[in-house]
C-alpha cells in the first residue's frame, strides 16, 4: 500500500516528466520540420507547412545542394568550415589551458587586475569591438582570409579561461609541490601534472568553441569575399535570394547536413561535457 506521501510523489513526478516530454517536443519540432521538408520540393514545403511528413521522399534537394551555387560546391564550403573550426578549436583551447594555469598557479605582478580585465573583455558583446577589430585587421591586410577568424583563438578565449581556471583551483595543490620536489619545472608541473587532470575541461572548451566557430556566420559576412573561402554558415545564405525565388528545400537539405558534424560531437562528447561544467560548478 503507497502512503499518501508516496502517492503524492509519484504523481507530482508524473506530471514534471509530461510537462518536459511537451516542451522538449515544443523546443524539437522547428528541428524536425526542417529535416523532414529537406525531403520535399519548394512547393510542397509550403503547401503543406503543417504537415511533418513529405508526401513523397526525395533525395533530389540533397543532389542539388550539395552541387553549391556558382559554381563552388558544399564539399567546398564544409571542408573550409572544417578548417575554420578546427584550426579556431585548437588554438582556442590551448592558449585558454595555458593562460588558466597562470591565473590559478601561478603569481605575478597584477595578477587580479589582469583577471578582472579578462572577466571584463568576457562580458563585452562581440558588437562592441567588432569595428575596431575589423579597422585593425584592414590596417593588418588580413581582411579576404582567415586570419581574422582563427589567429584570435590563439590568444586565449576569455570564458575557456575562466572554465580552466576554476577546474585548476579544484585541483590540490600538494601535486604541484610534490612534483617540484621531484625537480619538475612549472613547465613539466602544467604538461604532467595539470593537463592530464582537466582534460572534462579541455574537452567542454573544445565542444563550445568548435559549435561556435562552425555556427559563426558574422565573421564569415565582415572579412570573407571570395566564394570559395566562404564557410557552411555563410553559403547556406546564399540559397536565399530576395530578388528571386529562393531553393527553400536545396537550402533545408544543406541545413541538415551542417548539423551532423555537431550532432555526432556533442552525442560522443557529452560524457565530458556535463562532467567538465558540473565539476567546475563545484569546485568553483
Amino acid at each position: 500500500m503507497k502512503t499518501g506521501y508516496q502517492e503524492r510523489k509519484f504523481v507530482t513526478t508524473a506530471i514534471y516528466h509530461v510537462f518536459t516530454f511537451l516542451f522538449a517536443c515544443v523546443m524539437i519540432y522547428p528541428l524536425v520540420w526542417m529535416v523532414m521538408s529537406s525531403f520535399k520540393n519548394t512547393n510542397e514545403i509550403f503547401r503543406t507547412a503543417a504537415s511533418l511528413l513529405p508526401e513523397h521522399f526525395s533525395f533530389e534537394n540533397y543532389k542539388v545542394g550539395w552541387k553549391g551555387f556558382a559554381g563552388y560546391g558544399f564539399g567546398t564550403f564544409f571542408k573550409n568550415s572544417f578548417v575554420i573550426a578546427g584550426l579556431s578549436t585548437v588554438g582556442a583551447v590551448i592558449s585558454s589551458a595555458v593562460v588558466g594555469y597562470g591565473f590559478a598557479r601561478i603569481d605575478f605582478k597584477f595578477k587580479g587586475f589582469w583577471f578582472a580585465c579578462m572577466l571584463l573583455a568576457m562580458m563585452l558583446p562581440f558588437q562592441v569591438i567588432m569595428i575596431p577589430q575589423y579597422i585593425i585587421f584592414n590596417k593588418m591586410g588580413w581582411v579576404g582570409s582567415y586570419l581574422p577568424i582563427i589567429v584570435p583563438q590563439f590568444f586565449g578565449q576569455g570564458f575557456f579561461i575562466f572554465l580552466n581556471v576554476q577546474f585548476i583551483r579544484g585541483i590540490p595543490i600538494d601535486l604541484d609541490e610534490a612534483a617540484r620536489m621531484d625537480g619538475c619545472t612549472i613547465y613539466s608541473i602544467f604538461y604532467r601534472i595539470i593537463l592530464p587532470l582537466v582534460k572534462p575541461s579541455l574537452v567542454t572548451s573544445a565542444i563550445f568553441s568548435f559549435m561556435w566557430r562552425w555556427d559563426d556566420f558574422l565573421a564569415a559576412l565582415l572579412y570573407l569575399s571570395d566564394p570559395l573561402k566562404y564557410p557552411v554558415s555563410y553559403a547556406l545564405k546564399m540559397f536565399s535570394d530576395p530578388t528571386a525565388g529562393s531553393d527553400w528545400g536545396a537550402m533545408f537539405a544543406m541545413a541538415t547536413l551542417s548539423l551532423i558534424p555537431i550532432f555526432v560531437i556533442f552525442l560522443t562528447m557529452q560524457k565530458y561535457l556535463v562532467e567538465g561544467i558540473a565539476s567546475t560548478g563545484i569546485k568553483g
